[in-house]
């Protein structure tokens, strides 16, 4: 059921009434946010243990999409991370509007091709990174929700050690992941716990040359337990609602020079783990999304 929010310019204590209200307008939620594990796992064995369990689940983590390609990808891994994470529960994604212009609005097709169900989604479309962000820290204090998404375009001052410290403790006081994903900006330091880059791998073909699963390239670059770097090629299984290993050679090989093995296993091309529409405005009024600003 669709439901409104206020836009990025009001204050916060009515963007946090309002959304409220538009979560617990649903008739039943699921178990309090504390029952949940303490950490979200891919589903994948060798990468969970690396991580010791998975992802924190009360803490800010990033994801880099170094250009505005990789977007798409680093996009789909946070929202495929969300569903395991929420299990049931609202998810909140607040989107910068100069990435929208960027990259593309959700498509919200693309989404049960995910495994996700839209309806599930309430989108919050920010008009700067400040209000990204205050609308972050209020998002991640509604215990009805089970994630909170940020996406935002560039290097900016907003954000700094002070407002990632901000995110950092709403997210651990409410016991809710924070996945922030930053387009076309440097690392810069921040409270974030774990700091990846994320890329789209080659899709493994179907029958009739069609794409197969999502595949992303992984790459820790920071992890607050002293983890090295480390580096994974994954798929995206949406039955199982897990990420599966794909072998595809030297992890560090730059996905854009990667050619298919003979016998043409793979596309040859990247294929964006999800479908973008820069135009979405005949989707948006029958999509389910629930649309804020």
């Amino acid at each position: 059921m669709p439901a409104s929010m206020a836009d990025s310019s009001a204050d916060l204590a009515f963007r946090r009434v309002r959304l409220a209200r538009a979560l617990l307008s649903d008739r039943t939620l699921p178990a309090d946010p504390a029952h949940f594990p303490a950490r979200v796992s891919f589903g994948l064995p060798a990468l969970d243990e690396a991580l010791q369990g998975g992802l924190a689940r009360g803490a800010l983590h990033e994801f880099h999409a170094i250009e505005g390609a990789d977007a798409a990808a680093a996009g789909g891994l946070m929202l495929a991370l969300a569903r395991r994470a929420a299990e049931t529960r609202p998810i909140v994604l607040v989107r910068q509007d100069f990435l929208e212009r960027e990259t593309g609005a959700l498509y919200p097709a693309g989404l049960p091709e995910l495994g996700f169900d839209p309806a599930r989604l309430v989108v919050v479309r920010a008009r700067d990174v400040v209000s990204l962000l205050q609308a972050g820290v209020e998002a991640a204090r509604c215990p009805a929700l089970g994630a909170v998404l940020l996406e935002f375009w560039g290097d900016h001052r907003a954000f700094d050690l002070t407002s990632s410290r901000r995110l950092a403790l709403a997210a651990q006081d409410s016991a809710l992941p924070i996945l922030m994903m930053r387009v076309a900006a440097p690392a810069t330091p921040s409270a974030a716990t774990t700091r990846w880059q994320v890329r789209p791998g080659l899709s493994r073909a179907l029958e009739a040359r069609a794409p197969g699963p999502p595949c992303f390239r992984l790459r820790l670059l920071k992890h607050r337990q002293g983890l090295d770097l480390r580096e994974w090629c994954v798929e995206w299984n949406r039955d199982r609602a897990v990420f599966e290993s794909r072998h595809a050679g030297p992890a560090a090989q730059n996905y854009r020079h990667d050619r298919p093995q003979s016998g043409g296993a793979s596309l040859s091309r990247a294929v964006p783990a999800l479908p973008a529409d820069r135009d979405p405005a005949d989707e948006r009024a029958d999509s389910g999304l629930r649309q804020a600003g």
